[in-house]
């Protein structure tokens, strides 16, 4: 097929045009590409913000501080670019977000992610104390986790890819943690307009770990007021209740029956309101879903949300056991997000990939310990469309 035949045929597929056929011509993507630039200073140490371009209208911001990602703009049904997660639009917001109201928008956060009752947890007949921040238990790693964090950035060009390796050396003791604790996390984006992210971890001593990324979508841009009309489907049979301090009680309960059924597509406001006594604790959904993995150890697919007014999709796959899902129950208007818009509660969900909450404490959940000569590894793959 050459001629006006072969140029409409590559056009409706977004292709560049080369010279082809006797004189019709093709058209090449652009390849994936890295930049980087300044993003100012984090007590004294210098911010960089990179930009990973996927060459087919994906374009990902993160900063070394807190390896955040600061925006990821993806085209909708139409060809339309927004930015679909939400953050500051300056490193000040990121670093004056700080005590009860800390959002973590888009931060790499550990060593501990989610939760640890009443920051106390022992391995091997050791007791440890981590600060608490949330509830009286422990959040995120802490005061100071890996959020508050500059990492060492190293760019990287693959033949149809471009990633930002990212590490940083936590000392033993750093917030109570026993083992020095050597982490690298890769984000990595291609030509298919996916996010992935690879989690590698060594420690010289017995240690617990639990890393995420803590990003806030909203499929119909950052701007828009909620993501409540949004389609979720989680492929999970079975989350873990909490007490009303946030901690997990031990048990594994289905959602079969329960606004926390959302096994076939389900609008993630449908059931939000409903007068459930989990829903009341946490003011909304803030819950860890146990992903039905069966015998699968690599990657399965966690979830899969659609926005019915742009067409997005997010498909988020992980080798993870469990999946965080929250609804932003408590921005209150205080934050004015990159396109200074003003977040409210619903404004986005985050789809936390993770072990279990509290796991150092409830020994029938997956163990989350680390031990020297072992290497903690982990990938979730945040995949975009359009549907």
């Amino acid at each position: 097929m050459c001629g006006r035949a072969l140029r409409r045929t590559l056009a409706i597929a977004g292709v560049a045009t080369v010279a082809a056929c006797g004189g019709a011509t093709t058209k090449t993507p652009p390849a994936p590409s890295i930049t980087s630039e300044p993003f100012g200073q984090a007590a004294g140490t210098p911010v960089s913000r990179y930009t990973l371009s996927s060459g087919h209208g994906m374009r990902v911001r993160i900063l070394t501080y807190g390896g955040i990602v600061q925006s990821i703009e993806v085209p909708d049904r139409t060809g339309r670019v927004e930015n679909v997660v939400l953050g500051f639009p300056t490193l000040e917001g990121y670093l004056s977000n700080t005590g009860a109201a800390k959002t973590y928008f888009g931060a790499i956060v550990g060593r501990y992610a989610n939760r640890i009752a009443k920051g106390t947890f022992a391995l091997n007949g050791t007791e440890y104390h981590v600060p608490v921040n949330n509830n009286g238990n422990s959040l995120h790693g802490g005061t100071e986790g890996f959020d508050t964090k500059t990492w060492r950035a190293t760019p990287q060009n693959g033949s149809d890819s471009v990633s930002l390796k990212l590490q940083y050396v936590s000392a033993a003791s750093e917030m109570g943690f026993p083992g020095t604790l050597t982490t690298t996390v890769t984000y990595t984006v291609g030509q298919n307009n996916e996010l992935r992210i690879d989690y590698h971890a060594t420690t010289d001593a017995p240690t617990v770990i639990n890393l995420t990324n803590h990003s806030y979508f909203n499929l119909a841009g950052e701007h828009t007021l909620d993501v409540y009309d949004h389609e979720l489907t989680i492929n999970a049979d079975n989350y873990t209740p909490t007490d009303a301090t946030q901690i997990p009680t031990g048990q594994i309960a289905p959602v079969q029956g329960t606004p926390f059924d959302f096994t076939s597509p389900t609008a993630i406001g449908a059931h939000i309101a409903a007068n459930d006594p989990q829903l009341l604790l946490a003011h909304g959904y803030d819950h860890n879903w146990v992903i039905n993995r069966g015998a699968a150890t690599g990657l399965v697919q966690a979830a899969r949300a659609v926005d019915p007014q742009t067409g997005r999709t997010l498909t988020v796959s992980t080798t993870e056991a469990g999946v965080q899902f929250y609804t932003a129950n408590f921005l209150n208007g205080a934050f004015a997000g990159t396109s200074g818009h003003a977040y409210r509660q619903g404004a986005g969900f985050t789809m936390e990939t993770q072990h279990y909450p509290d796991s150092p404490n409830h020994p029938n959940f997956p163990t989350t310990t680390l031990n020297p000569g072992q290497t903690y590894q982990s990938t979730t793959v945040f995949a975009f469309g359009t549907r």
